[in-house]
């Protein structure tokens, strides 16, 4: 048997953020979800206005941190349930967005995020929520999935509830425009990670390699231009939609161990998560390719490309690509320009393999001398 859930409506490309008023117009009062940088990029400007030209009231929380801690999640819980709002718009990237979903099944106060931490399965929503995603990256518009750090462990944990799936969401270019390009192709390459990792998963399913194929087909023809030309449109919506379809694949399937070795990076030495997925990417995949052989073969094929003819040609060819991509876009290949050092590598190992949730997932499997030849390919 195959699951699948995902939100309940969806509006994408041009002029999808018109539609904001019609989603919220039962709401009495709407909490809009963002942050001071979003705000200070004037990327509010005109989903607040849609908001107020239909005489829908708001209130704004922007005080929310990138790459949030539990207790700074919980911050905003109680921010929220002091607001008096009963809808919540999500206007962000992946951590404004993880931090609604969980305020969607936290608001009335029966538990805290740590209780969540403790037993993900307690959650219940009692706050619909709107997700219009302002990166085109962590599908976290689409998936049951909120990931907060959880400093005392150095680690970052995914909190799964699927409750937490939006109840709807906005796909829209415009949305993406004045994204930086580091943020851009750190994100992108997120998605291309959710994607890739679902498709070689070992809990794929028919669904998830619908949806990360689809995702796939997108990406690797779209990346490149829509993180580095501002006036991309049409690749910034493909991303967009891209992005969604890899966030649904995660729903359906799971990530592996590209994600898995990334939560330490982010919980001992803060790099987005984004970027620690994009790092990992390469040598993962060409740690996974003895196993993957086959689906790499097969995401060759459907990627139109004709020259290879064995599945060992055809790999090659995906894993060559997957290098000039995160080439091409500046991904940081160089653990040292965090802070990590050689002696760190024994506490990340440590740390990795405590994510078995995910570890578990991947085709090959990955015994701690393998994460620490991982990690050591990106300490040159």
């Amino acid at each position: 048997m195959y699951a699948w859930k995902i939100p309940g409506t969806v509006f994408s490309g041009e002029h999808a953020i018109e539609q904001l008023p019609f989603l919220c117009a039962e709401a009495k009062k709407i909490a809009v979800f963002s942050d001071h940088s979003i705000e200070a990029a004037g990327v509010l400007e005109h989903p607040l206005a849609l908001l107020r030209q239909a005489g829908l009231e708001t209130v704004c929380l922007l005080d929310l941190y990138p790459e949030p801690t539990y207790k700074q999640a919980q911050a905003v819980v109680d921010a929220f349930q002091s607001s008096g709002a009963d809808r919540i718009v999500a206007i962000g990237g992946g951590s404004v967005m993880d931090i609604a979903k969980l305020c969607s099944i936290a608001a009335d106060g029966r538990y805290t995020i740590k209780d969540l931490l403790d037993d993900p399965s307690r959650g219940k929503k009692t706050v619909k929520t709107v997700m219009i995603p302002t990166t085109a990256g962590t599908g976290a518009e689409a998936t049951p999935n909120a990931i907060v750090a959880v400093p005392e462990k150095e680690l970052k944990v995914g909190i799964v509830c699927a409750e937490m799936i939006p109840d709807a969401v906005i796909l829209d270019g415009e949305m993406i425009r004045r994204l930086p390009p580091a943020i851009a192709a750190s994100t992108g390459v997120d998605a291309l990670c959710h994607a890739i990792e679902c498709y070689t998963s070992r809990k794929a399913t028919p669904f998830s390699d619908l949806f990360a194929q689809e995702a796939l087909k997108l990406i690797f023809p779209h990346i490149e231009r829509a993180c580095l030309d501002p006036d991309a449109i049409e690749s910034k919506n493909a991303m967009l939609l891209a992005a969604f379809y890899a966030g649904a694949a995660i729903t359906c399937s799971g990530t592996t161990a590209v994600h898995a070795l990334s939560y330490p990076l982010g919980g001992k030495y803060h790099i987005a998560h984004g970027t620690a997925n994009a790092m990992l990417l390469v040598p993962v995949m060409r740690f996974n390719a003895s196993a993957c052989q086959e689906d790499f073969a097969r995401m060759y094929d459907f990627l139109e490309e004709r020259d290879a003819q064995t599945n060992e040609e055809k790999s090659a060819w995906v894993l060559t690509r997957l290098e000039e991509m995160v080439k091409h876009l500046n991904i940081p290949t160089d653990l040292t320009s965090f802070g990590v050092t050689a002696k760190d590598v024994d506490s990340l190992v440590s740390a990795a393999m405590d994510v078995q949730r995910l570890l578990q997932n991947n085709k090959r499997p990955v015994t701690p001398e393998d994460a620490r030849q991982i990690y050591q390919q990106l300490l040159a």
